[in-house]
């Protein structure tokens, strides 16, 4: 990814292109799963697995499992590793520089490995582990209302799924709490969340900003939650926006 604002949006803001992928790089171990699984325990509730990398690129990216509850009906899956290194920040940028994702699920989506033979099952993972790749593979960071689209151009995550695309946001399906933890005086690590985006969901944001598709998702009561049945808020009766 180049760091150069390549384009702008129509509602100008700048829109970097991937295009200068770093070479591989093996990654060993994550220096925080301990605290961070720890973190993921205390807040959301017990680990019931973990998708383990074999061969890690940049950084070793694992997806903790936290299954449903009858106080929180859903299934949620975080990432550790994408904190142990720091995000590459523009110049007069403030804004964290450790970060780990997580998306949330309906309580009965596939997730056993024989599952993964089908990208419609698989790629909700697939979304987490390439953007917490994606800023070390390429010099660059996310951050709050960040959209980045599934290739360019932009493709549907899977066979059948409508989304191509995703926005980075605040998690709504967890404790505030859950937000940061503190590793050390020098490194705090912010969690988000994921919320796959329909086509003109992505040209609604980029024409006109975070708060106009914020404003949408609240008004229909879309919160963090995947479903590929979803309204697609962008869309109206006579066309789009």
């Amino acid at each position: 990814m180049s760091n150069e604002h390549d384009e702008l949006s129509p509602g100008g803001s700048p829109i970097l292109l991937h295009t200068q992928e770093k070479d591989f790089a093996p990654a060993h171990g994550e220096e925080c799963i301990a605290q961070i699984s720890a973190h993921i325990e205390q807040h959301l509730g017990p680990i019931s697995g973990v998708f383990h990398e074999i061969i890690s690129d940049a950084v070793h990216i694992d997806v903790h499992v936290v299954p449903p509850t009858d106080a929180f009906p859903y299934l949620r899956l975080v990432t550790s590793g994408m904190s142990d290194l720091p995000m590459t920040l523009p110049e007069g940028v403030e804004a964290p520089q450790h970060m780990e994702l997580m998306v949330t699920l309906p309580a009965d989506w596939p997730i056993q490995h024989a599952d993964f033979e089908d990208e419609r099952h698989y790629w909700p993972i697939r979304l987490l582990k390439g953007l917490a790749r994606l800023p070390h593979k390429f010099d660059t960071w996310l951050g709050f209302g960040h959209t980045v689209p599934n290739g360019h151009p932009a493709e549907p995550y899977a066979p059948g799924v409508g989304f191509d695309g995703a926005i980075v946001l605040p998690p709504v399906s967890a404790p505030e709490d859950f937000g940061h933890l503190v590793i050390d005086a020098r490194k705090t690590i912010v969690f988000m969340t994921l919320v796959p985006l329909y086509p003109e969901e992505m040209a609604l944001k980029l024409k006109k900003g975070s708060d106009a598709l914020l404003d949408r998702f609240d008004a229909k009561g879309i919160k963090d939650l995947i479903d590929p049945a979803r309204v697609n808020v962008a869309r109206k009766r006579f066309g789009l926006f």
